[in-house]
Order: structure tokens, then C-alpha cells, then sequence
């Protein structure tokens, strides 16, 4: 029975991990989709049980940061990186959070490239040997979009990634995306050409990479190839779709696109010399900010100095090509790009090193288990025999115990049963008790309140009897005072018969009651009331039934009274430990702004009640349309 109540939670262990892992990677295709809204939605079905450590901000950031690359309204934040990788024992979070600070640091921090780099090593190197193959591909596509970026001529060490990048792949788009990389780096740093071979890949996967940012690159490569070896107009019309299709997105991993083919518009608008044209697209980059746009900035600023050098405005001409040198300096990409190469060149050494270290472990590992195995075989029969003897005790112990036991449960049945008895007998005197405490309200309320009323009715009609003949007294309105006490009686009737419906409640349960009461009004064709019921299959706590059709019969009294309403609902469910009332009406309604809910209606004391029962109260009304009183009750 053990193995199998074990084997059932390692099942459900199993399938509930599983789950978990499946949403995980659902999110990062979303995020790598740009389908940022599906991302946002699938966190809130994640179940994170350590809410200190703010997982789910860790992946609503990382959502922030990848739409907005290159966009400075996130520069001055001040998230608390690595919070989640302190206390949260999740790896899937602690990496989310890691790439968080490489991220910011990336997009916002002039020259932390090197150590965002170093960061993508180490996160790569932390998941080598798990099998959350779908995180390792988004790590690997942030070190190729680095590389993209920040690309070094000559360097071929991302095409080690653009393979691994493959061997994790989720599905065809990370095939097709490997692809982009590897012809978008290697032509970037010459290991590749502006072929007519090229330019036919590029073609073939802008009609399959069905991924916007990507498609706009695309689009600029295309452009550049046409530009150089069929036609510049041609290229035009490229450049131009490509910043149409992003012209007025407000993402800002399209951003970068954006700037590059209005660079490349520039461009083809100085060598036409139309050059108003062409500064109109150069200075569109001044509504911009980030780290990556200030890249950008050197190259618009050295084209400008070049279109203000053309038309003779060379005071202009001179700040652009100062500003241009100033930036990159400020970047100082020389020894940026020297220490990008030392970070790889120990990377690579670090994991040989790794590897032959792994490899004499694993030897040492494989002598010990042959020695732990041998040790292990003279304790097993050693454990066999001592366990045999033990065993054969155990069982001569256990039948004497169970014996035992077996007298034991027989006298506790006996206990119980008397116990049982016992509590009948107490539950039969309470009972009676409280009949007779019934009986004597009933009779105190007749003489008191009933008794006094009928008292007073008899004396009217003595003095009508009496004075019926002679005209002194105004009989009219000794009439009038009658028919009022006669109302008053039935009054006080009625509310002893309401204080006793509480038996119904008691005999019957709180639905039979409160329906019961609806035929009864609505028989005397004034007012028609309807009675919706959903999950009351069982019976409530008697006091908590009592309550409730006291507000419920309280409420309908007050729209009787007060509202000139032709139709009411009761709607009445309980639904996961929750009691659900809907009182609506199609009456005259009211201002709940206007009306002093603790002078009038009740409604006071039905709120008071409600807060006792720790329940919640709310009225909705508006005038000439109604009034809805919704009330939910938790029961335990």
C-alpha cells in the first residue's frame, strides 16, 4: 500500500513538473514571437509557491525588456536585480533574473557589454547539463543578438552558437532564426558576401520568418545587396517597406530596424542630392534614447556632417563630425571589442578544462562504485540473514499484538456507543428545552403586544355599540381608529408567524423556505416574484439559514414597501464555500449617493447582520431602473 500511495505522489509529482516546464517554454515563444500580451496572460497560470522572492516580476520585466530594446523610459528604473536568484529555489527564475540585469545593462550602461557577455557564458554554462532545452535557446539567441549588435570582423565564434542554437531548437522559426544569424553576422564581419546566393536566402526567409523584427533586418539586407549590384532605386523601395511596416510601431525591439533604414533611405537620398530629404530622416533619431541608439547616433551624425558639407554649411558640418568622433570615443570600441575576444578566448579554455576534469572524476567515481558495490554484496547477505531472524520474531510479535488490538477496538465500541446515547439523550432534552422556551415567547408576545391591541379594538366597538344611535360622537373617525387597530393586530400576527417560520427553515431547509414565502406574495397578484437557486444540494448551519432568510424576507419587505416594483429575482448559489444572494427588482430605484442608508429601509441593520456573518453587502441601484442588492456569505 506504501508503494503504491508513493509511487501515486511520484506520478502526480511528475505531472504537475511537467505542466510547469510546459508553461515555461509556452512563455519564452511567446516573448521570442513578440506576442507580448499571450506572454503577460500565461504568468498568471504559473503557481509560485515563494511570493518574497517576486518571481512573477522577474518575467513581467523580462517582458518589459525585451519589447523595449532601445527605448529610454526604462533607463531611469531601478529594479532589484538578483533578488529572485537569492531566495527562490527555481532555476527557470534565477535565470529569467540574471538575464534581467544583462539586459539592462546592455540596453542602458554605456560599455557593460563585456560583462553582459560574461553573464550569457556563465548562464549557458549553469544549464549544460539540464534539460530545459527551450531556456538554453533563448539564452543562446540573446548571445547571437549580442553578436549582431556588437559584431567583431573576422570573429567566427558565433557560428559554435548558431549550431547549439539548432540542437535545443523548439521548432522550425529557432531553425529559421539560426539561419538569419548566421547570414546577418557573416555578413556583417565579411565571412560572408552581398551574393546573388545570399540575396536568394534572405528572399526565402523573409517569406517563412513570420517574426517582425527579424523581417525588417531582413528587409535591410535585401536592400543593401540591390544598393550595391542592381539598382539603388530598387533598394529604395526596400528601405522603405521596411520602415513602413514599422513606421508607427511603439516597440522598441523594432526600433533599431527603424533607425537602420531611415540611415539607408539617407544614404540613397544624399547620393540623388536631395539632401533635405535626406536630413528629414537622419534627424529622426533624435526622438529616441539608449545606450544602442547612441551607436546609432555616430553614423547619422557622420552622414549629416557629410550633407551639410554638400551645402555648404560647414558650421554645421563640423559639430555632426565632432559629435560623430565624440561618441565613439565615449564607446571606445577598440578595446571593447579586444576584451569581447579575451571573455570567449576563457570561456572556451575554462570549459576544455572543465571537460578534462569531468573526465578524471568520472574515473575516480567508476573505481569507487566497484569497490562500493563489493562491500555492498557482503552487506546484503549479512542484512539477509540478520533480517530472516528479525522477521521471523516480528511476525510471533505481531500476532500476540493484534490479538491484542482486536480487544482493544471491541471495548472502544462499547465506549462509543454508550457515548453515543448519552448525546442523544442530551441532543432529546435540548430539544424539549427549547420548545418550551418557543411556547412561552409565543405566549408572552400574544399577551403583550396581541393581548394590549385586542383590548383596546374591544373597547372601540363597545363605544360604537354603545353611541350608534346618537349623533355626539364623530363615528366616522371612531371607525377610522378601528380599522387602524385592526391593522396593527394583523400586523403584530404576522410578525409572530415570520418569527415562527424559522421551523420551516429548521424542518425544511432556507430554499423551501424562501420559496414558500415567494408563492405566498406573489399569489395576491401585486407583485411577482422569482426564485433562481444553484448549488444548495445540501443543507447550511441552521443559524446561518435563519439569518440569511430573515435579510432575504427583509429585503423584500423594503421593495414592497418602497420600490412600486412589479417583478423581483431572488437568485440564491453556493459555489466553492460561497453563499451567493441577488435581490433585484424593476422598481423606481434611487440615488445611493442621496440616501442616508443608516436612517432608512433597514438597510443598516441587514448590513450589520451581513458583517457578522463576515460576509460582504453591496447595493447597485439607479433611479426609473431599478435596484440590485448583492450579498456574499462565506461558508465554512
Amino acid at each position: 500500500m506504501r508503494l503504491i500511495i508513493l509511487v501515486f505522489f511520484l506520478l502526480k509529482s511528475s505531472i504537475l513538473l511537467f505542466s510547469q516546464n510546459s508553461k515555461m517554454d509556452d512563455f519564452l515563444i511567446e516573448v521570442r514571437n513578440e506576442n507580448y500580451e499571450v506572454a503577460e496572460n500565461i504568468i498568471e497560470t504559473f503557481n509560485f509557491k515563494n511570493d518574497e522572492c517576486a518571481e512573477s516580476y522577474e518575467l513581467h520585466f523580462f517582458i518589459a525588456l525585451s519589447k523595449n530594446k532601445g527605448v529610454g523610459y526604462l533607463k531611469n528604473y531601478k529594479p532589484l536585480f538578483y533578488e529572485a536568484t537569492k531566495c527562490s529555489n527555481n532555476l527557470f527564475i534565477k535565470t529569467i533574473s540574471k538575464l534581467n540585469y544583462a539586459l539592462f545593462n546592455y540596453y542602458y550602461k554605456k560599455n557593460a557589454d563585456v560583462s553582459v557577455l560574461s553573464i550569457y557564458l556563465e548562464l549557458l554554462k549553469t544549464l549544460e547539463k539540464t534539460d530545459l532545452k527551450t531556456l538554453k535557446g533563448e539564452v543562446l539567441r540573446r548571445i547571437l543578438e549580442y553578436h549582431n549588435d556588437i559584431f567583431i570582423l573576422k570573429d567566427y565564434s558565433f557560428k559554435n552558437y548558431t549550431v547549439l542554437y539548432k540542437k535545443v531548437a523548439f521548432d522550425e522559426l529557432d531553425i529559421q532564426i539560426a539561419d538569419f544569424y548566421n547570414l546577418s553576422i557573416g555578413i556583417k564581419n565579411t565571412d560572408l558576401s552581398l551574393s546573388n546566393t545570399n540575396y536568394n536566402k534572405t528572399l526565402s526567409l523573409i517569406k517563412t520568418l513570420n517574426i517582425h523584427s527579424y523581417n525588417n533586418k531582413l528587409l535591410i539586407i535585401a536592400g543593401n545587396y540591390l544598393e550595391e549590384f542592381v539598382s539603388k532605386k530598387e533598394a529604395y523601395h526596400l528601405y522603405y517597406k521596411s520602415l513602413a511596416n514599422n513606421k508607427n510601431d511603439s516597440l522598441g525591439v523594432n526600433i533599431l530596424s527603424n533607425l537602420g533604414s531611415r540611415l539607408n533611405l539617407a544614404i540613397y537620398y544624399y547620393y540623388n542630392n536631395n539632401f533635405k530629404k535626406a536630413i528629414k530622416e537622419l534627424k529622426t533619431i533624435d526622438q529616441y534614447t539608449g545606450k544602442l541608439i547612441d551607436r546609432k547616433k555616430i553614423y547619422f551624425d557622420y552622414w549629416l556632417s557629410l550633407i551639410y558639407e554638400k551645402t555648404n554649411n560647414y558650421e554645421k558640418a563640423y559639430q555632426h563630425i565632432k559629435t560623430s568622433r565624440r561618441n565613439q570615443f565615449s564607446f571606445n570600441q577598440n578595446n571593447h571589442l579586444l576584451a569581447i575576444r579575451d571573455i570567449q578566448t576563457k570561456y572556451k579554455t575554462e570549459k576544455k578544462e572543465k571537460e578534462n576534469l569531468q573526465l578524471k572524476q568520472d574515473n575516480l567515481e567508476i573505481e569507487q562504485k566497484r569497490k562500493q558495490n563489493r562491500n555492498l554484496l557482503i552487506a546484503s547477505l549479512l542484512f539477509i540473514i540478520l533480517g530472516g531472524t528479525i522477521g521471523f520474531l516480528t511476525l510471533k510479535n505481531s500476532k500476540r499484538k493484534r490479538k491484542l488490538a482486536e480487544q482493544e477496538t471491541e471495548l472502544e465500541t462499547q465506549k462509543n456507543l454508550t457515548f453515543l446515547k448519552e448525546q442523544e439523550l442530551i441532543t432529546i432534552n435540548a430539544m424539549v428545552d427549547g420548545q418550551e422556551k418557543e411556547r412561552k415567547q409565543i405566549a408572552e408576545d400574544l399577551h403583550d403586544n396581541l393581548g394590549s391591541v385586542l383590548a383596546t379594538l374591544k373597547m372601540h366597538f363597545e363605544n360604537l355599540q354603545i353611541h350608534k344611535d346618537k349623533k355626539k360622537i364623530n363615528q366616522d373617525k371612531l371607525f377610522d381608529k378601528t380599522e387602524s387597530l385592526i391593522d396593527e393586530a394583523y400586523l403584530k400576527v404576522r410578525s409572530i408567524a415570520h418569527a415562527k417560520n424559522a421551523g420551516v427553515i429548521a424542518n425544511q431547509g432556507l430554499l423551501i423556505a424562501v420559496q414558500m414565502m415567494a408563492e405566498k406574495i406573489s399569489s395576491a397578484d401585486k407583485i411577482k416574484i422569482e426564485v433562481i437557486d444553484f448549488g444548495l444540494n445540501k443543507r447550511l448551519e441552521n443559524s446561518l439559514e435563519i439569518s440569511v432568510f430573515r435579510t432575504i424576507q427583509e429585503l423584500i419587505t423594503n421593495v414592497i414597501k418602497h420600490a412600486e416594483a412589479h417583478n423581483i429575482t431572488i437568485n440564491i448559489s453556493l459555489f466553492h464555500k460561497n453563499l451567493n444572494i441577488i435581490v433585484e427588482d424593476d422598481g423606481k430605484g434611487f440615488n445611493t449617493k442621496k440616501i442616508d442608508i443608516k436612517k432608512g429601509m433597514g438597510i443598516g441593520a441587514i448590513k450589520t447582520r451581513i458583517k457578522h456573518l463576515k460576509g460582504t453587502f453591496e447595493i447597485d441601484s439607479t433611479p426609473k431602473k431599478g435596484t440590485s442588492i448583492i450579498i456574499n456569505i462565506p461558508v465554512v
